[in-house]
């Protein structure tokens, strides 16, 4: 049904009011080229009329430059033009605004590296490779931004035909006045908006916005390529127009209705052929080329047999378009031929239908420029959505085109819909979790289930380009372990797996410092200190706060005994006559063992091993003397062995292991504390245990604590050598559901 004024009326006569809006805030002002802003409007309006556009969408180009002289323009066009009006305006401008920037800084960046070319060159320093011209370098620079940029804002389709509009007649007016719109400009409208255009077949801008833009950016081949087209231009047009009238009289007495017209010759398209088939100015055919317009596709077909018939057709230089549509719906036959003198040229033969939309593309039957958000009468939701999925497809494709033109720097990426159509940009074999995450954390934590296209699917399952994509989601919870699982395949994405990560660490960093806050506390009321303050306490541990000191403790970095010691008040000084005296590194064996355990020792001074960190042989191990005690044997790296070498490093002493065996001559045993952290189950203590039974290791302690199905398990077990405690922890980590092992 067609879209009326009456139906709409917000549109009528929207073109004329929209310039009447714009004029006294435009009229005075100038664009960043210098281009009168109103004069640019009216040539956008223009080009967008003949290439199909609407006049709801000529009318939007006057409201775009509104926009940056209006205060409030989302409210005050709203209000004058609707909702639709303004939100294509407000994000077409939001577009220019981002597209400039990105330039500026394109161009910052070259002129950097044109300075640090030339200070090289001054320095005699070795000069880049001469292939790497500037205008490929910001191509390069610019064509992903750009790209992003594009289809970002797509979600709207009519902005992008709106940028390529105002890019037209930007070099349009640097062409007429005679100016330089520098490579940033000029390689950004050839290396991006043209092949956009060639993609949506808008071929009227593709050819206009190449042979402008390569004029820029090589004026030396464009003005050489010129001239070569007209040196010969009349005897070309006489030969041209001499075969036109032939094979249109012919086409009319073989009953084939035709006209036929000769082609526009595009410099641009000429130097590419000249370059990729390495041939000569008068061997490419398409600088003689006409276009034969029939009625139908039969007619189509019914031409060919009679151009062929007339003329010698040239080998291996035919293309059946009309079969083999191109990607982008253009449709043609092209074909080459010679005729009694040699002289080849190009025919293309295509319908009226046909040659509307290898002109104007997509504009010339674009449903969703009549439709809004909300979409307008006339015109259904789905009619309008499923515009806006076609020309996403070209979207795709065009993106796809630039990134196999050079290092396939996109060939991972994918681009998938929110339900209002806003588009996503993920990774390859990207899911719905990983788009969940990429909308916002919360939504990831608390996605449940999927829907691509409306289908209920399972969320490890990959998207597809152009999906639409649902997220169902809980009130609240947070992400399940499963998804960090690669071999299950939920997530692909490193910003969502960082996410799922840092949520897991947070819940456990939490549970750690509770657990460590309940020990420190209980300490505490033990020792009859509850009035200490634990920031005090903290500090007084060489602890930065009283988080940091339940972490330590939670984490079993720092023991309580070391906070009982921190806590007990200095013993009196002995008296001169009974005061320790200076030790040095004693001769090996010259000291007692000592309860089983062969340590260096000096004379009958008494030793005892370290309950904090249990050490066993072959560990290496450093003294520490205690106040009534004796010496105490750490590990080295024992956190409570750190703590007392900062607090008191004259009372360190070394030691080192000597012997193995007890006085009656069997094995010497060691207490040795191994930590478990696990997914707690059924039977899980049971596995664990059986480990340690079938390394023939005695069990004497098993502290365990279970905390939102996350199990701590302590096992002390006696070991004759701490590389049997190695092997025993490697066993156990292969245990079910077992998450870490590590000694304590």
């Amino acid at each position: 049904m067609a879209v009326t004024a009456a139906c709409l009326p917000h549109q009528a006569q929207a073109l004329l009011r929209a310039r009447a809006f714009a004029e006294p805030l435009l009229a005075s002002e100038r664009l960043d080229t210098g281009e009168n802003i109103l004069e640019h409007a009216d040539a956008v309006a223009e080009i967008l009329r003949q290439i199909g556009g609407s006049e709801a969408m000529q009318a939007a180009a006057y409201l775009v430059y509104a926009c940056e002289h209006l205060n409030r323009p989302q409210e005050v066009i709203a209000k004058a033009f609707g909702e639709n009006f303004a939100a294509l305006a407000v994000e077409t401008t939001k577009l220019v605004q981002l597209q400039r920037q990105a330039r500026l800084k394109a161009a910052e960046v070259l002129a950097k590296k044109e300075v640090e070319r030339l200070a090289a060159q001054e320095q005699a320093l070795p000069m880049p490779s001469p292939s790497k011209q500037p205008v490929s370098e910001l191509a390069a620079s610019q064509t992903e931004n750009v790209r992003k940029m594009l289809l970002a804002f797509s979600r709207d389709l009519r902005v992008v035909m709106l940028r390529l509009a105002s890019r037209l007649q930007t070099l349009r007016f640097y062409a007429a006045s005679k100016g330089d719109p520098g490579p940033a400009l000029a390689s950004e409208a050839l290396h991006v908006f043209a092949p956009l255009a060639n993609r949506l077949g808008i071929w009227q801008i593709k050819w206009e916005m190449e042979d402008l833009a390569f004029r820029f950016l090589e004026p030396r081949t464009y003005k050489k390529v010129a001239k070569q087209l007209d040196e010969k231009r009349v005897e070309r047009e006489t030969h041209v127009e001499q075969v036109r009238q032939t094979l249109e009289r012919d086409l009319l007495r073989a009953g084939v209705e035709a006209a036929v017209q000769g082609r526009p010759k595009h410099i641009y398209s000429i130097v590419k052929k000249m370059r990729g088939k390495a041939l000569d100015f008068d061997q490419v055919f398409d600088i003689r080329a006409l276009r034969v317009i029939v009625p139908h596709v039969d007619a189509c077909y019914a031409a060919l047999a009679q151009v062929h018939a007339q003329f010698s057709p040239v080998a291996q230089e035919f293309d059946d378009y009309i079969a083999k549509p191109k990607p982008n719906g253009y449709q043609s036959l092209h074909t080459v031929v010679r005729d009694e003198e040699g002289r080849a040229f190009e025919i293309q033969i295509r319908t009226q239908a046909m040659h509307d939309h290898a002109e104007h593309g997509v504009a010339a039957h674009w449903a969703y420029k009549e439709a809004g958000a909300k979409g307008y009468a006339g015109v259904s939701a789905s009619s309008a959505y499923d515009a806006k999925i076609a020309v996403l497809r070209q979207l795709l494709a065009w993106e796809r085109d630039l990134s196999g033109s050079g290092a396939a720097l996109f060939d991972d990426r994918i681009y998938v819909l929110t339900p209002d159509a806003a588009i996503v940009e993920l990774p390859q074999g990207a899911t719905a979790v990983d788009f969940a995450y990429s909308v916002h954390t919360d939504l990831g934590h608390r996605c449940r289930g999927a829907r691509l296209d409306g289908v209920m699917v399972q969320l490890n399952t990959p998207l597809q380009n152009g999906q639409t994509v649902e997220i169902n989601a809980a009130k609240e919870g947070g992400p399940s372990r499963d998804w960090l699982n690669a071999e299950l395949g939920y997530l692909v994405s490193h910003r969502a797996k960082s996410k799922v990560r840092a949520w897991f660490n947070a819940q456990a960093m939490e549970e750690t410092v509770a657990r460590g806050r309940e020990a420190v506390e209980k300490l505490l009321q033990r020792e009859g200190r509850t009035a200490l303050k634990l920031e005090d306490l903290a500090t007084g541990m060489g602890l930065d706060s009283a988080q940091a000191l339940f972490e330590q403790v939670g984490k079993d970095e720092l023991s309580l005994r070391a906070i009982e010691t921190h806590l007990r008040p200095p013993e009196p000084a002995a008296p001169a006559g009974d005061a320790v005296p200076w030790l040095k590194k004693p001769r090996r064996g010259s000291g007692p063992a000592s309860a089983g355990v062969l340590v260096v020792g000096v004379g009958s001074l008494m030793t005892q091993l370290a309950k904090c960190c249990k050490p066993a042989p072959p560990d290496e191990i450093g003294g520490f003397i205690t106040r009534g005690k004796g010496v105490s044997v750490h590990r080295v790296d024992c956190p409570d062995f750190a703590h007392l070498q900062r607090k008191s490093p004259d009372r360190l002493i070394e030691v080192q292991w000597t012997g193995g065996a007890q006085g009656d001559g069997q094995a010497s045993v060691y207490p040795v504390d191994v930590a478990v952290e696990a997914q707690d189950r059924h039977g899980l203590l049971r596995d664990i245990s059986d480990v340690f039974a079938r390394e023939k290791m005695n069990v004497i302690g098993v502290q365990t604590q279970t905390v939102r199905g996350v199990a701590w398990m302590t096992f002390t077990i006696e070991v004759t050598d701490a590389r049997q405690v190695a092997r025993a922890m490697s066993v156990v980590g292969d245990v079910p559901g077992v998450r870490e092992v590590r000694r304590k």
